[in-house]
């Protein structure tokens, strides 16, 4: 995960111990964390935007499946989030 993210794309890095949704449930969570330390902040408040539409419209169940065999291999997955007029979109790579 990384520290400062571009609310135009967010990246999530599973892992064998932490999946995709428990990836972003932990950005949503720091994320809401500064939100709430620093107050109004049009660049966080996007960003936890994404994340809940990514949480509550994933289906987490296909990701895994699609990224545990990568990770199994030794294989770095990287799923990116964006949004556009039509929703949320998501992608992943696998290095």
């Amino acid at each position: 995960m990384q520290d400062e993210q571009n609310t135009e794309n967010i990246e999530l890095i599973p892992t064998l111990d932490a999946c995709v949704q428990t990836q972003a449930k932990r950005l949503y969570n720091k994320t809401l964390s500064q939100l709430l330390e620093r107050g109004e902040n049009t660049v966080l408040e996007k960003q936890l935007e994404l994340l809940t539409l990514f949480l509550e419209t994933a289906d987490f169940n296909k990701l895994r499946s699609k990224s545990e065999k990568h990770l199994i291999d030794g294989k770095k997955v990287t799923f990116s989030l964006s949004a556009d007029k039509n929703g949320i979109n998501h992608h992943m790579m696998v290095e």
